[in-house]
């Protein structure tokens, strides 16, 4: 089990921290301007995200799905439910990108955005809506990949795009003076020529979830069952990102600095904590595969060694936070305009360090809740972590106590501690297990 983890999980996380490059590399470049561009950067970086929580919750729905069809032998109906997919994709997507669009500055106005801050914030968020449609199909090449066991496929893929990011970067930031914008025209060009790469691919021949449209019709029956699986996904993720604009709302409060400094240090521990989450998602394929196959025992076992490796991994990544905290944060940003970001990112490190394990947790269950179908319980933990601790945590702390920013440290953590102690309670108490073998 722990071979079959590794092989499925390695291309995975390799993609994950990819994926995070995107985001990395436009904030280094980006932060070569001013701290108050990153800033900006990260302040829209929850909006965007409430739009793309929908294709994650697609993306979520169909590994579970796919994976479990696979496992239970039912090629045929598994490409009949990537084709839907992924045309549910596509139009959603393009409703997004048009909202976005048109919302986007009146969206960052209520979050408190005011001045040169918001029209950096404005200009950079606008672009990144177009990458929705190409980043929403994009989801759906890796679910097919992923429920067949092909991990590594969308890893080079990645690779590639994330290259082309890390280039176009400087070039139409600085070389052709684009600013903020360029960074955002770098992700969305990287995004198609991916998304454009994944198509030539899954429409090959040898793919056994090959999407077919000649006469193409929207089966309500396949539909309904994506939305059953994948919404509470798309709640959950929404929720997060929901109570992020709120929580950015906050935090501006105490100064493009602290704002600059949440920023930076979560894009860290994001890039730290992607092998732990790529754990999560292969188990999410491994447990739909022997859940199809009706063997619950594999099932179980998949879960209990990936929490193992998952918790080694989170022990690992806090004790490098921990003690290499000042040159990591000296590296990332790379404007030395405001030398309270990087105070404030030093010690935002400390407090994070801690927590580490407890986020690998964290991305384990959410694996084993999606790849059994039961979605609901990963959507009660992204939003109960914000919503019933985080948030309620730092407005006590803002309002009652002159702790200042590190109240948002401290309960950033504590969060992530009472969130894996629901997500235990439900594994070893509700029986997840048995409730959707009696589905099937």
């Amino acid at each position: 089990m722990y071979k079959v983890l590794l092989t499925l999980s390695i291309p995975i996380m390799i993609n994950s921290i990819i994926q995070t490059l995107y985001n990395l590399a436009d904030g280094i470049w980006v932060s070569k301007i001013s701290s108050v561009h990153f800033a900006a950067t990260s302040f829209v970086w929850p909006i965007n995200f409430l739009f793309v929580a929908l294709g994650i919750g697609l993306s979520v729905a169909g590994t579970s799905l796919l994976s479990q069809l696979l496992g239970a032998d039912k090629y045929k109906e598994a490409r009949k439910y990537s084709s839907q997919l992924m045309a549910a994709s596509l139009i959603l997507s393009i409703v997004f990108t048009l909202l976005g669009v048109i919302l986007s500055p009146y969206i960052i106005k209520l979050m408190g955005g005011e001045g040169y801050f918001a029209n950096l914030a404005n200009t950079y968020l606008r672009i990144s809506f177009l990458d929705l449609p190409f980043m929403f199909l994009f989801f759906n090449i890796n679910s097919m990949m992923n429920a067949q066991g092909n991990t590594v496929t969308p890893t080079i893929l990645s690779a590639i795009s994330a290259l082309i990011n890390v280039v176009l970067d400087p070039v139409l930031i600085f070389t052709f003076n684009m600013g903020i914008a360029g960074a955002a025209w770098a992700t969305v060009i990287s995004r198609i020529v991916l998304t454009l790469s994944g198509f030539i691919i899954v429409f090959k021949e040898g793919n056994n979830l090959k999407p077919d449209f000649r006469g193409f019709k929207a089966d309500k029956n396949i539909l309904q069952e994506i939305v059953r699986v994948g919404l509470p996904a798309s709640i959950g993720q929404a929720g997060a990102s929901t109570g992020f604009m709120f929580l950015n709302g906050f935090i501006v409060s105490y100064g493009t600095a602290t704002l600059a400094a949440f920023g930076m240090v979560n894009r860290i521990t994001s890039l730290v904590m992607q092998p732990a989450m790529g754990v999560g998602a292969a188990l999410t394929a491994v447990v739909g595969q022997n859940l199809g196959a009706g063997r619950l025992d594999r099932a179980t076992e998949s879960f209990i060694k990936s929490s193992k490796i998952a918790l080694f991994i989170g022990v690992i990544g806090g004790v490098i936070i921990f003690i290499f905290n000042k040159p990591i944060v000296n590296f990332f940003i790379q404007s030395k305009d405001e030398p309270e970001v990087i105070i404030q990112s030093i010690n935002y490190m400390k407090y994070v360090a801690f927590s580490m394990p407890l986020m690998g947790m964290f991305s384990v269950f959410q694996g084993i809740f999606q790849g059994s179908g039961n979605t609901k319980y990963s959507m009660y933990m992204e939003i109960g972590r914000l919503w019933a601790v985080r948030l309620p945590m730092i407005l006590i702390f803002k309002n009652y106590t002159a702790f200042g920013p590190t109240g948002i440290w401290f309960s950033m953590s504590v969060s992530n501690l009472i969130v894996c102690i629901y997500g235990l309670f439900v594994y070893k108490t509700i029986g997840w297990k048995r409730k959707r073998l009696s589905e099937e």
